[in-house]
C-alpha cells in the first residue's frame, strides 16, 4: 500500500496554470510573464515530463527569495542583421527570454526563411520542447540548444564539466504528428533523480555514479557525483558542442561556469541559441507536409523487432500523453502538492485543489 504523501492525485490542467500563475505573481512576476511561465511548465507536465514542470516552483520561487533570480527583469532584444538577433536576459526567467528569443526567430523567417537568436543572461528555461512546439505552432522547424550548470563529466574525465544540457529540434507535418525530438546527451536527464529523490524512489544503476566514482541506484548519492553521457564519448561531445553554441557564442557563462540552480550564491547566467526555418524554403509547403506524413509513415510502420508492439515516432509518444492528461489531469503526489501549496501559503495565493 502507498504512503500517504506518495499517493497520486489528478489536477485539472486549467487549475494548475491558474495556480502556477498566481504563485508567480505573489512572487513578483508580472501577469505576463506569469502567464509564460505557468503555460511552459503546464506544456511539461501535460507531455509527462514532470520534471520540467510545475514541480519545479519551488526552487525557482527560492532563487528569487534568494536574490539571484530576478522576476521583475525584462529581457532586452537587439536586431544584429535581418536574420540575426540577440536577447539579453537581464537574469529573468529564462522561458520570458527563451519566448522572446523564438517569437524574432520566426518573425524573421517568415520574412527571410530562416531566423537565428542567441540569448545571454538567462536561466533555466525547462523542457526545451515547449520553444519547438512554439515554432511548430508558427509553422516552422527549428533548433533549440541551451547550456545548463556542470553535471557531466567529459570522455576520460571524471570530475563535473559539462551540462546536461538538452538539444531539441522539430518539423511540422500535414496529418500525420510533426517531428519533436528533445533529449539531453546523458542517460537520463538530471531533472529525473531530483524526481527521484523528491518520491523517495532509487534510480537505475547506469544514471550516474556517486562522488567515489561508483555506479549508484540512490538518488542523494548520484547528485553528489557525476550524470553518465548517453553513447559514451557522443554523449559528451554533444554537452561540448550546446556550450559552444549556447555559452561560448551568446556571451554567457561556459565551461563548467554556469552556476547550479540549487547553488545560491550568483544568478546563473544561463545561455541559449535558437533557429527557426521555414520549412518551404526549397519546395512547395504542401509537399513537404507530404513528405513528412511519408517519413511518419515509413518509422511507424516499420517492421517490429520481437517483443515490440509499436514504433512511435520522436516526440509521440510524449503527445499521447498530453492528449491523455488533457482528458484525465495531471497527476502529483501528496508530498508534491503540499509542496506547491507552501508556495502558495508564503504568498497568500490560492492553493491548488485536487481529487
Amino acid at each position: 500500500m502507498a504512503e500517504p504523501s506518495q499517493q497520486v492525485h489528478h489536477i485539472k490542467p486549467a487549475d494548475l496554470e491558474a495556480f502556477v500563475q498566481g504563485v508567480l505573481t505573489g512572487n513578483g512576476v508580472s501577469p505576463e510573464h506569469a502567464i509564460t511561465v505557468a503555460r511552459c511548465l503546464l506544456m511539461a507536465d501535460l507531455r509527462g515530463v514532470d520534471t520540467h514542470g510545475s514541480n519545479r516552483i519551488p526552487s525557482y520561487m527560492k532563487r528569487i527569495r534568494e536574490k539571484v533570480l530576478d522576476p521583475t527583469a525584462v529581457p532586452e532584444l537587439s536586431q544584429t542583421t535581418p536574420v540575426v538577433a540577440s536577447v539579453d536576459g537581464k537574469n529573468a526567467f529564462g522561458f520570458v527570454s527563451a519566448h522572446m528569443g523564438m517569437e524574432r526567430a520566426i518573425e524573421m523567417a517568415k520574412e527571410f526563411g530562416i531566423g537565428m537568436v542567441s540569448i545571454k543572461h538567462s536561466n533555466h528555461f525547462g523542457m526545451s520542447a515547449w520553444l519547438v512546439d512554439q515554432a511548430i505552432d508558427a509553422g516552422m522547424m527549428s533548433l533549440v540548444f541551451t547550456n545548463s550548470s556542470p553535471a557531466l563529466p567529459v570522455w576520460g574525465g571524471k570530475s563535473k564539466l559539462m551540462g546536461v544540457s538538452p538539444i531539441a529540434c522539430g518539423a511540422p507535418a500535414g496529418k500525420e504528428r510533426p517531428f519533436i525530438l528533445d533529449m539531453a546527451p546523458s542517460v537520463a536527464a538530471r531533472g529525473k533523480i531530483y524526481k527521484a529523490l523528491r518520491r523517495g524512489e532509487k534510480i537505475p544503476t547506469d544514471w550516474a555514479l556517486d562522488k567515489e566514482g561508483n555506479l549508484t541506484d540512490d538518488p542523494a548519492s548520484a547528485l553528489e557525483g557525476v550524470m553518465l553521457p548517453m553513447g559514451g564519448p557522443k554523449g559528451s561531445a554533444l554537452s561540448i558542442m550546446m556550450d559552444v553554441f549556447s555559452g561560448v557564442f551568446s556571451g554567457s557563462a561556459f565551461a563548467g561556469h554556469v552556476t547550479n540552480p540549487y547553488d545560491p550564491s550568483k544568478p546563473a547566467d544561463v545561455g541559449h541559441f535558437l533557429v527557426a526555418i521555414k520549412p518551404d524554403l526549397f519546395m512547395d509547403l504542401e509537399d513537404f507536409k507530404s513528405r513528412m506524413d511519408y517519413l511518419y509513415q515509413r518509422v511507424v510502420g516499420s517492421d517490429k523487432m520481437g517483443g515490440v508492439d509499436r514504433i512511435y515516432f520522436p516526440g509521440e509518444i510524449e503527445q499521447i500523453t498530453r492528449d491523455k492528461r488533457l482528458a484525465d489531469g495531471i497527476p502529483f503526489t501528496r508530498a508534491e502538492i503540499d509542496a506547491l501549496n507552501e508556495e502558495a501559503k508564503s504568498v497568500g495565493a490560492a492553493s491548488l485543489k485536487f481529487d
